[in-house]
């Protein structure tokens, strides 16, 4: 079975295709720029020479189209026709209360999703456009959604409700769902072959540390609680977005500074967190750069993230009465051996001792970054969210054949 892999932006559009038979990528790239007429194409097909080309593509729709005509291609495709992909597996942001699990699209798949559009207004909508355009293109194909929030539907109540009228909880759904679900999910099963144990025994937190940043604890094997709470804003500093502030600060600076809400739902999600602290960047290398040069902006943002990191872990080790096992992945935290290193040195008392010389190897694959002696193991687990949505994809779509 061959499954394509479709991660739909409002104006962008990123894909894989999967060989399920090895897992391997046949083929990936991305669709940028959708709606303007210099959209931008970039296909990367294994062992034959990237291609990128510039045209129209109005909407996603014909993205769609332009992505089945890269991979069909008879010099840079990868299959004769559209006829060897199997499945779609779509990345899909919000499943809020409904979704548990990944679903085959159906019509009331679809009408579900829809319902979602308040929680994820920036993402779901688009998904919703990657769904309707592979059907368009596609119409006997079948489609499997895969959902961020789906690992964190096992936080019990004590993690998942906020403190206000429970009203609100029930009339609108305000919630804790947590996001990055699948890659916690992705490396905490990786975390748990590499060492030889059973998932179900290990205490986890895994540290998803990019650009958007989460703090998962991991008991028994499930979400137990979550640092990004209704929306991706809560929790840890990121590049560009606070994380947890106190709730008052918002009607206050909106009162200061005449802002509308637009503005200030825009100053904390888009120009505060690592890029308002340095005033340089929301890109960690610039800011490591910068701490290297002598920048106090750029060291207090990186102090200031990776204390809030520390923070997490060390509560979410005593919400499980203790930690196995302390992984690090995404962008930043599977390539900077600096944060892992300012990251561990912090939480000692834990029974944490880094191995620096193998913190400093860069690699691919999952490896151990602690000492021998340590009595937590700390991991570097690179992410896969692309093929856990192929896995499930390849899964569901089996088992609805048989």
């Amino acid at each position: 079975m061959k499954v394509l892999v479709i991660n739909a932006g409002s104006s962008s559009l990123k894909y894989q295709l999967y060989s399920m038979e090895n897992e391997s990528v046949l083929a990936s790239g991305r669709v940028e720029r959708i709606g303007m007429d210099s959209s931008i194409v970039t296909h990367e097909p294994p062992g034959k020479p990237d291609v990128t080309q510039v045209s129209e593509i109005l909407d996603h729709i014909t993205a769609v189209k332009k992505v089945i005509d890269m991979l069909t291609h008879p010099e840079h495709g990868v299959v004769a026709s559209m006829g060897e992909i199997d499945a779609v597996g779509h990345r899909i942001v919000h499943g809020g209360e409904v979704f548990k699990s990944s679903a085959l699209v159906t019509a009331e798949v679809k009408q579900e999703i829809k319902k979602l559009f308040d929680l994820a207004p920036l993402h779901n909508p688009a998904h919703m456009m990657g769904i309707n355009a592979v059907e368009a293109n596609m119409p006997n194909v079948p489609q499997v959604v895969v959902f961020d929030t789906a690992f964190h539907q096992t936080m019990p109540n004590t993690s998942y409700l906020y403190p206000i009228p429970r009203v609100l909880y029930r009339r609108h759904k305000v919630r804790r769902y947590g996001f990055h679900g699948t890659s916690h999910q992705y490396v905490s099963r990786k975390a748990a072959k590499y060492l030889g144990k059973p998932l179900e025994s290990l205490k986890m937190i895994s540290c998803h540390i990019g650009n958007g940043a989460s703090a998962t604890a991991i008991l028994d094997g499930k979400s137990f609680d979550t640092s990004m709470g209704m929306t991706p804003l809560e929790g840890l500093m990121m590049g560009t977005r606070s994380g947890d502030l106190d709730p008052a600060i918002v009607p206050y600076v909106m009162n200061k500074e005449e802002l509308t809400l637009s503005e200030v739902n825009s100053m904390l999600n888009k120009h505060s967190g690592m890029l308002a602290i340095s005033g340089i960047s929301s890109d960690m290398r610039e800011i490591v750069e910068a701490m290297d040069e002598g920048d106090a902006n750029a060291k207090l943002a990186f102090d200031m993230y990776t204390y809030r990191v520390r923070k997490y872990i060390g509560a979410y080790a005593a919400a499980m009465n203790g930690v196995d096992v302390i992984l690090f992945t995404a962008g930043v935290g599977e390539n900077s051996n600096v944060l892992r290193k300012a990251v561990c040195e912090g939480i000692s008392f834990l029974g944490v001792e880094l191995d620096e010389e193998r913190n400093n190897i860069r690699s691919k694959e999952v490896r151990e970054i602690s000492t021998d002696a340590s009595r937590v193991k700390v991991l570097v687990v690179p992410t896969n969210e692309e093929l856990l949505i192929a896995r499930d994809t390849y899964a569901i779509v089996k088992g609805e054949s048989n």
